[in-house]
Parts: C-alpha cells; sequence; structure tokens
C-alpha cells in the first residue's frame, strides 16, 4: 500500500480566467474546489485508480471540515488528525495556454504533540514494506528537525520512504537517506546551489543526491520529460501533452504513477517511469487539480529516450 502523510494540506480553488490582467476586473469559469497538498494529491490520483492508499492529515477550523468532506467525496480513505490552526485555503489562476498563477496561504506549523499525533497515525497503517510520502510543504515556523522524526518512524516499520518537497525541508530529507525524492528541476537546482540548464546538469545534481545517500532520484521536468537515476543507471523519458490546461498537481501524480508501477513491480524502474509520465501528462491535460482516471492515462504517448542529447537546453521546469 501507498500512505500519503501531508503535514501542510490546503482547500485548493481553481479559476480559469481569459488573462491575468493586474488591477482588472476579472471574469472566471464555473470554478472547482478540491482537496489539496501533494501528499493528498498522490492518493486522489491513486484512489481514482483503483490503487489503495491512505492519506494522513491534519485538519482544522471549518476549512479542515471543508477538507474532510472534499475526501469523502472523491473516495480518498483519510486519516485525519484534529490541530489547533484551521487548513489553509489556496487559489489557482488559470489561463487559456495552461498559465498557472498560485496564491497560496502560508499554512500553520503543527505542534510536537499534533505531529506525535500524525507520525501514530502514519504508523498505524503502515506495513513493512509499504510506501510512505512525504509530500508537500512545511509551513513556516515548522521546525525541519520535525521531518527526522518522521522518517525515524517510517524506517523503523519497515517501510520504503519517499519524500517530495522544497528548499531546507528536502535539504533535510536528504540527510535522512530515504529511498527515493522526486524534486523537479529547479528544486533540485536549489538544493546544489545552481541553476540546472540541460539533461546533463540535472543528471550530475542528481547523481550528487545519489552520492549523498539517496537510492533513486526521481526529477520531473515538466514539458521536458524526466530524468530517473538508479543504482542501475540513468533513464530519462518524454511525454506529449497535446492540450495543456493546468500543471497544478500533475508532478503529485507523477510521483503516484511512478510508486503505484514500482510497488508491483521493483525491479523494473524503467516501467515506472513511463507510467510517471503517462499519469504527469494526464493530469496536465486535465482542469484545475482533477486528477486521472484510467480511460485518461494513455501510455502510448510517453517514451523512453535511449540516446538522450545530454546538452539540450531544457525549457521548463
Amino acid at each position: 500500500m501507498i500512505v500519503t502523510l501531508t503535514l501542510n494540506p490546503s482547500l485548493d480553488r481553481t479559476l480559469e480566467v481569459e488573462s491575468l490582467d493586474r488591477g482588472a476586473i476579472l471574469r472566471t469559469g464555473t470554478p472547482s474546489l478540491d482537496a489539496g497538498g501533494k501528499g493528498v494529491n498522490v492518493t486522489r490520483a491513486l484512489a481514482a485508480n483503483g490503487i489503495p492508499s491512505v492519506a494522513v492529515v491534519p485538519v482544522g477550523g471549518l476549512e479542515g471540515a471543508e477538507l474532510v468532506r472534499l475526501l469523502e467525496r472523491d473516495g480518498v480513505e483519510a486519516r485525519t488528525v484534529p490541530v489547533a490552526t484551521r487548513t489553509r485555503s489556496n487559489i489557482a489562476l488559470v489561463e487559456p495556454d495552461g498559465t498557472v498563477t498560485k496564491i497560496n496561504e502560508p499554512g500553520s506549523p503543527v505542534t510536537d504533540a499534533e505531529l506525535g499525533a500524525l507520525v501514530a497515525a502514519v504508523v498505524a497503517v503502515t506495513g513493512a514494506n509499504d510506501w510512505v510520502v512525504v509530500s508537500g510543504s512545511l509551513a513556516p515556523g515548522t521546525d525541519v528537525a520535525q521531518l527526522a522524526t518522521v522518517t525515524t518512524a517510517v524506517t523503523a516499520a519497515g517501510a520504503h520512504l519517499a519524500v517530495d518537497t522544497s528548499g531546507d525541508a528536502l535539504r533535510a530529507a536528504v540527510e535522512v537517506a530515504p529511498r527515493l525524492v522526486k524534486p523537479n528541476r529547479e528544486e533540485l537546482g536549489d538544493l546544489i546551489g545552481r541553476d540546472l540548464g540541460s539533461i546533463a546538469e540535472v543528471v550530475e545534481a542528481a547523481e550528487w543526491v545519489r552520492d549523498a545517500g539517496v537510492e533513486q532520484v526521481l526529477v520531473s521536468l515538466g514539458a521536458d520529460g524526466a530524468v530517473l537515476v538508479t543504482p542501475d543507471g540513468v533513464i530519462v523519458g518524454e511525454s506529449t501533452v497535446v492540450v495543456p490546461r493546468s500543471a497544478v498537481g500533475a508532478g503529485d501524480c507523477f510521483l503516484a504513477g511512478y510508486l503505484q508501477r514500482l510497488e508491483r513491480d521493483p525491479a523494473d524502474p524503467a516501467s515506472a517511469l513511463l507510467d510517471a509520465l503517462a499519469w504527469g501528462a494526464a493530469a496536465a491535460a486535465l482542469p484545475g487539480t482533477s486528477v486521472p482516471a484510467p480511460a485518461e492515462i494513455a501510455r502510448a504517448d510517453v517514451r523512453l529516450v535511449r540516446r538522450p542529447d545530454p546538452d539540450r537546453p531544457l525549457l521548463t521546469g
């Protein structure tokens, strides 16, 4: 099974606008409201495809109650932990060409007692050889040392740890050597302290993370595809999104696609990368933070690149 922990979940409201004109009155289409946060999105994508997953989330206030309602609407199995502060709300403004402007609230840190309850909830539903995904931002004021508390508990339960976060939290995660990290290009560049403008530079940075003790480094590159570095070498993949609508949550669906295949075929990371690309491309073609159903995932639209040009400039992150 795949268990997700989202320490800073959100209500995600998506509005489609013709153009983003500062200072103007903007007319929108019908808004969509979804349970959000990166780990929540991973579980939503898995649930939509009939794959067992449990989302562990802190919830507080009226927004937290709405988050629980939306998880139930989407058929997501969740373990919720009450917290003293309210769940944050985010807004995404999406233009016709797929450009997304996000307005994210910072959220509130969890207390040590609340974190202990969240860790206990994770451990209660996690078995040996399950995957636990710690995903998303840490709220302001959250001590990144708390991340080590989570990872220690996951490891003690005999589970595999995957981390998808950024900034100081990603640096802290690398130090505890999870089995998998999934940065995008900007997050990986920030981790090593330089911009990454080509496949060769992405591979070099990912290998640096591998040398730090992480077994698998899965780098999402948006429209440029993805790079996977494992003990067996480097795999590069590409995908095609015919009609990109919203990239919000596409990276989370990408990670969900990778893990669901890797859980079934742990010796075949190349096939897992193809599934990841297909799931991510399908999500990018959907509005808002929608997650793809099986009929919307087209593996024919993705491929592995046997001889990638290491110096090809990257256009997107």
